[in-house]
């Protein structure tokens, strides 16, 4: 029970952040960032909302399913979220162009956590 806990409690960290971001980006950022930037952040926005949601099947999952690879899961869908969310609102806020090689490993962390997600889904009992 503790790690169900634990993984809603970063779900819904993620799902807070994920809205208040989406806000600051519709309301603080229009105007301020080109079309193309805003668009940036608003994907960053889109996919760690998506995740944030992952990261509460990943609690669900944990009451009853293989809890490493539950957590190799929510790690995975936390780290995509740092890298992937991360180097796009860094990217479209600062404009630093390193930061676009850091997306794909996001995206990648995001993969393989759907994958350990659907291991963890096939021991569920």
């Amino acid at each position: 029970m503790a790690e169900m806990g634990f993984w809603l409690l970063i779900a819904a960290i993620n799902g807070l952040l994920a809205v208040a971001l989406g806000a600051f980006g519709a309301h603080g950022l229009e105007g301020r960032l080109s079309a193309k930037d805003l668009a940036t952040f608003e994907t960053a926005v889109r996919y760690h909302m998506y995740h944030a949601l992952a990261l509460g099947l990943c609690a669900f999952a944990s009451h009853g399913a293989d809890i490493q690879q539950v957590t190799a899961a929510g790690s995975l869908f936390t780290l995509g979220i740092i890298l992937f969310s991360g180097s796009l609102y860094l990217y479209s806020v600062r404009n630093w162009r390193p930061l676009v090689y850091v997306t794909p490993f996001g995206g990648l962390a995001f993969l393989a956590g759907w994958v350990m997600l659907a291991l963890a889904a096939c021991h569920l009992g």
